[in-house]
């Protein structure tokens, strides 16, 4: 850092200008003052020796005594003109011929000569040739005074003397000033460092520990040196940093207690800037996203902002009022609430508020349509047993054969009623917890090997290509092996059934950091959007006729959810109408 930047430059600078502007000054006067003085002085002594040279030669009767008295009167530099008259002069005989004031000089000086026609005393500043030389004259002072002479002639007593002497004086006053100014600029500087280095010192330190706060050390102090300013001035900064440390643990924390409560809302979040960049979201919003993605087919939920969302956002940060709007995705209903984001008095961005309204409408459904599936089930069956015994009662049945045949009808019916009544009556176990599980620990790559491979007749007699792709290394797993073939069952069996011929299933397995990942893709007919939630609830069907046979009872994906979460993992289902369907659950570690 240069020096005239720095703390320690300014104060010298200023302290020196300041010291230099009173010595210029004070020099200034005081070589007026002395100017002055001396001008004054040496006119007095001047007119003084002149009155006395007046009166001595005037008291003397003898005028080459009174003269000779005169010159002994006044030493070099001052120079003493008798005059009688205007055409009489008498000179020192001490006094060089080249340093005389010449009698025309006096005669024709416009001052000095008054003193021969007023008769008063005169003062007059000469120019006086004193090294013969034209070109070179100093100023004199010069002091006329009358002179009365015995012959009672009118004559003047004329003393002068250079200013040389003056000049000198000021010379050497100047000489000491300027050393006196020179030894103060010294001092000065000396003075100003050590005192901008008392000043500097502490401020250094408080720069560094500015430092220390930018990089985030906020315990950092600055010692207390004085008791001055800058004393306090290191107290107010411990005090400034010790709040920052404590607002900063306190904002930590609230960001945590932030961090948390949007982590665990079941509401997804997500706030947007204004050019629709997504810049924070939590767990179910980016659920929502990778659904979304899923949707349009893209792979990056991270870089733009849904289109679903994008008209309720401009909307939204135009308007700056809340907007709300509903659509549905993957056969899922949401309600999304777009609200801005202030940024003062500016609209800087919003926040979504995407809510799964799925249950809700599930349950609505669920209680219009339970009583009618229930119903419906039980309805064909019980029809069936009703028609076929009064068949029998009334003899509609002619031979023994027709007897049989309708009394294995009627077998069949109520198997079928007690096989909807116990699926029924477990489901109702497993929703309320009282499913039990026989934990075994399996090799599940080959388990699940085992079961593919059991609908591998099924597959060929129906064209389909059914494969799996499973890790060849041993895998034990801790899980209920009669319950989780139920699933894989139920699951393959529906894929098979629902694939066209020349189609395939693949049946997958992946070993997670969270779990291992199972699923059953096919290349069906898929499952419609608005049906796609629906698909583990009970007597849920893919054909809306609901036609008895091998269309089931519709409680198999149900009960199949509930295995799986007896084993704390989680199942789901994505698909596309015409595209096909992936049926996959997740079995944790542990």
């Amino acid at each position: 850092m240069k020096l005239w930047r720095s703390v320690v430059g300014k104060l010298w600078m200023t302290i020196l200008l300041l010291v230099s502007f009173v010595l210029f000054f004070l020099t200034i006067l005081l070589l007026e003052f002395f100017e002055n003085y001396h001008t004054n002085e040496v006119e007095r002594e001047l007119s003084e020796t002149a009155v006395k040279i007046s009166k001595v030669i005037s008291d003397h009767e003898n005028k080459t005594t009174g003269m000779e008295v005169a010159w002994e009167l006044v030493d070099r530099p001052v120079h003493v003109i008798i005059a009688e008259n205007r055409d009489t002069f008498h000179y020192s005989p001490s006094d060089p011929a080249s340093k005389r004031l010449k009698q025309s000089e006096i005669v024709n000086d416009p001052t000095l000569s008054r003193v021969f026609t007023d008769k008063k005393k005169v003062k007059a500043e000469l120019e006086v040739d004193e090294d013969g030389r034209s070109n070179r004259h100093e100023n004199s002072i010069a002091i006329a005074v009358p002179l009365k002479m015995n012959k009672g002639e009118d004559g003047a007593v004329i003393i002068y003397q250079s200013l040389e002497v003056i000049k000198e004086t000021s010379h050497q006053t100047t000489k000491l000033i300027l050393l006196a100014a020179g030894i103060a600029i010294f001092l000065t500087t000396i003075f100003a460092f050590f005192l901008s280095t008392r000043i500097t010192a502490p401020l250094r330190k408080m720069r560094e520990a500015a430092n220390e706060l930018t990089k985030g050390n906020f315990d950092t102090t600055v010692p207390i040196l004085t008791t001055d300013e800058i004393g306090a001035l290191a107290t107010s900064f411990n005090q400034m940093a010790k709040q920052l440390n404590h607002n900063i643990h306190a904002l930590n924390q609230e960001k945590e207690q932030l961090a948390s409560i949007l982590s665990s809302m079941a509401d997804g979040v997500m706030t947007f800037n204004r050019d629709g960049t997504i810049l924070i979201t939590n767990p179910p919003a980016e659920r929502f996203l990778q659904n979304w993605y899923y949707e349009v087919g893209k792979e990056n939920p991270k870089q733009t902002m849904p289109s679903l969302v994008e008209d309720l956002l401009k909307e939204a940060v135009q308007t700056e009022t809340e907007k709300i709007g509903e659509f549905s995705m993957q056969g899922r209903s949401y309600v999304i609430i777009v609200s801005p984001l202030y940024n003062g008095k500016a609209v800087r961005g919003a926040v979504a508020v995407v809510r799964d309204m799925t249950e809700e409408r599930r349950l609505d459904k669920l209680r219009k349509d339970f009583v009618a599936n229930v119903s419906h089930e039980l309805r064909t069956p019980i029809s069936m047993l009703q028609g076929y015994s009064e068949a029998i009662i009334d003899d509609i049945a002619a031979t023994e054969d027709e007897k049989r045949e309708m009394a294995r009808i009627i077998y069949d019916e109520s198997l079928r009623i007690g096989r909807l009544v116990n699926e029924l009556l477990d489901l109702a176990r497993m929703e309320a917890g009282h499913i039990s599980l026989n934990l075994e620990e399996i090799d599940f790559p080959a388990f699940i090997k085992r079961v593919t491979d059991k609908f591998q007749g099924l597959a060929k007699e129906k064209h389909i290509d059914l494969t799996w792709q499973i890790p060849s290394e041993q895998v034990i797993v801790k899980l209920d092996p009669d319950r989780i073939e139920q699933v894989l069952t139920n699951l393959i069996d529906n894929a098979l059934r629902h694939t066209p011929e020349h189609g395939f299933v693949k049946v997958s397995c992946e070993y997670r950091t969270d779990g291992h990942h199972v699923s059953v893709q096919d290349s069906g007919a898929g499952i419609s959007e608005e049906d796609l939630p629906f698909v583990f609830e009970r007597f849920y069907k893919g054909d809306k006729a609901r036609t008895r046979g091998r269309s089931g009872t519709g409680l198999g994906l149900s009960i199949a959810k509930n295995i799986i979460s007896a084993h704390n993992g989680s199942i789901k289902v994505q698909s596309k109408l015409g595209q096909g369907t992936i049926f996959s659950f997740r079995l944790p570690r542990e």
